[in-house]
Formats: C-alpha cells, sequence, structure tokens
C-alpha cells in the first residue's frame, strides 16, 4: 500500500546533510567516535529527515536533521536511564531541558553534551521565524519532557496504559505537534492560527503522525518486549484487550492501514483548503504555496517512515548480540567513565 500509493522522495541535499550530522554528533560529544564510525549512516536519522521535509532549505532542513538525531539519542538516553535505575540523572536530565528550551542560548556550553546539544539545535531551529512560533515550539515540547517523564514512571513501576491513555501520551512522546511545527519553517512561511487550527489541515496533519507513531509501535514491537518495554500500542492492546501476540499485530496493522486510507481523503480536503484560501491577495497566494508545501511534506512522512523502519539498524534487533540492548547506545550516564 505504501509502496505504491506514497513513491518515496529524497531531498537532493541528503549526502550532505549526513555528513554534516555526523560531523555534528562528533563536534557535540553526542555519541564516541567510534558508534559516530560504525552505526551513525547505518541508523538512516539523516535519511528520515531528508524523506520528510522534501522541500526545505538546505539551512533548515540541516538544523531539522540535527536535531532529529538528538532526539534519538536523548530517547536513547532515556531508555538506558530507565533499564539502569537511574532516576536521579534523567530528573536532573528533564529539569536542565525545560530550562535549555526557554533559554538555549546559555546552555550551548553545558558540561553535558545532551544538554548542550539540544540548546545548539534548538537555537539554530528558533532562527527561522517568529518569537511567536518559537513559543509554540517550546510550549509542545515542554509538554513532550513531561510525557517522557510520565513514560520513565511508568516503566519504572511497570505500569501499562490501556489504549486510550496510552494513545494521548504516544501524541506527545512521538512528538506529533513538533514534527508539524516544523512543517512552516520547511514552507518558510509561519501560518496563522486560521489555517494551521482548520480542521481539514490539522486532520490530515494529525493522521500523518498517527501513521508514523503506529506504524513505529509495530516495528518495534519485538525490540520492546526484548526489553521489558510497557509503551507499545501492541502491548496495550495484548495486556488491556486480551488479544494475543498475533492478534495484536493484526490490529495494529489494522489501524496503520485505516490512517493511510482516512489520510488519502483528508489530503484532498487540504488541498481544497489551500485553493480557497488563495483569494488573488499576495497573503493569500502565500498561505496557499505554504499550506501546499506542508500537504506535500505531510504525504512524504509514509514513504519516508516506511522506509526508515525496513532499512534503520534501529530495529534490526535479530542481529543485535542482546536483544534488549542497541549496539548503538552508551550505558553511561554523563559524567560517568
Amino acid at each position: 500500500m505504501i509502496e505504491s500509493a506514497f513513491p518515496r522522495q529524497l531531498h537532493p541535499y541528503w549526502p550532505r546533510l549526513q555528513e554534516k550530522t555526523r560531523l555534528w554528533l562528533l563536534k557535540r560529544q553526542l555519541m564516541p567516535a567510534g558508534k559516530v564510525q560504525e552505526y551513525a549512516d547505518g541508523l538512516c536519522y539523516t535519511d528520515l529527515m531528508a524523506g520528510f521535509y522534501v522541500n526545505a532549505p538546505d539551512e533548515v532542513l540541516q538544523a531539522i536533521a540535527d536535531y532529529s538525531a538528538w532526539f534519538f539519542i536523548w530517547d536513547d538516553r532515556h531508555d538506558r536511564d530507565i533499564v539502569h535505575g537511574r532516576a536521579g540523572d534523567w530528573r536532573r536530565l528533564r529539569n536542565r531541558l525545560h530550562t535549555a528550551l526557554d533559554a538555549p542560548r546559555h546552555h550551548l556550553h553545558h558540561p553535558d553534551p545532551l544538554v548542550a546539544g539540544f540548546a545548539d539545535s534548538v537555537l539554530r531551529l528558533y532562527g527561522f521565524l517568529s518569537h511567536t512560533w518559537n513559543q509554540r515550539f517550546a510550549r509542545h515540547f515542554h509538554a513532550v519532557i513531561e510525557a517522557y517523564d510520565r513514560e520513565f514512571r511508568n516503566r519504572t513501576e511497570g505500569y501499562i496504559p490501556d489504549v486510550e491513555e496510552y494513545l494521548d501520551l504516544r501524541r506527545h512522546t512521538f512528538a506529533h505537534w513538533i514534527w508539524t511545527d516544523l512543517l512552516e519553517p520547511s514552507a518558510g512561511c509561519e501560518l496563522p492560527d486560521r489555517v494551521r487550527k482548520y480542521p481539514a489541515y490539522r486532520r490530515a496533519a494529525l493522521l500523518c503522525q498517527e501513521f508514523a507513531a503506529w506504524y513505529n509501535d509495530l516495528c518495534s514491537l519485538p525490540k520492546e518486549i526484548a526489553g521489558d518495554e510497557v509503551h507499545n500500542l501492541g502491548i496495550s492492546l495484548i495486556t488491556h484487550e486480551g488479544l494475543t501476540l498475533e492478534e495484536a499485530v493484526d490490529e495494529v496493522r489494522r489501524r496503520v492501514e485505516e490512517c493511510i486510507l482516512e489520510f488519502l481523503d483528508a489530503e484532498q480536503e487540504a488541498l481544497l483548503f489551500a485553493e480557497a484560501i488563495d483569494d488573488g491577495s499576495v497573503r493569500g497566494k502565500e498561505l496557499s504555496t505554504a499550506v501546499r508545501a506542508s500537504v506535500c511534506n505531510m504525504r512524504n512522512w509514509f514513504s519516508s517512515v516506511y522506509w526508515f523502519h525496513h532499512e534503520s539498524g534501529r530495529y534490526m534487533v535479530d542481529s543485535w548480540d542482546d536483544r534488549s540492548t542497541p549496539p548503538y547506545v552508551t550505558n553511561e550516564a554523563a559524567g560517568e567513565k
């Protein structure tokens, strides 16, 4: 369904993007040099972003790709802090990220590379649009940090949320509204609330994110079962709906397919909306063009997420020495050797 309905796209800047993000990871000491050399390209983090934001200016795409790579590394630190019972380390990191989000310039030289790297990537993203967009981005990411804290507590306590609770939390841990915020600098235009919150536009944006989150759950289920995870749609279905593993996989796949079909309808409605706001004025044409570009990139999420999950070493659990410990992560907490 994905391969036929969503042809794969890739930003022409991708080869340079891959090289520069690799250098950024080294400069910011976010991964040890040996792991960068062995794993960075195979994890396909830059492929993922180059397949999403296909019409973004090179500088914008580079900032997004570095931020995305940071996000994956933060996710891995969060996971390792849970696995090794480092509640104090997580609490300090959570607080520092909240602070750095509001004042990134003051955290560029923080001793924890994860905090400094975050400050660097956020500061660059803050340079593209207005202060209003920056505040919205910060508000959305503060919510992401808090959702990660809820996940930390859930996993530490062995608490498996029911399906509806999980889906609500997942929209934050997957950062749905962050990735849709980033459609705007990619299109070179900040969208007013009346456009961004218009039902046709918002529905298409939500569906592309739901697909990405649920397809991720489908592909990461073996990894997360091996790691005694509690946050996965399949695991919630097994625990609270009484499904077998096979039935849970079928149900997640059904939801994924439903997302795809619903998006195809929502996409057409959003494009009609783009036509309607082109009222002949300069501003109307600008907004119409930006909506078209954003909807195009929403469509790109489907193919990029699909190929990422089938090509990235992040999901090749069967090739790991220990199915519960990804070979590309560092187990040490910040400051430890």
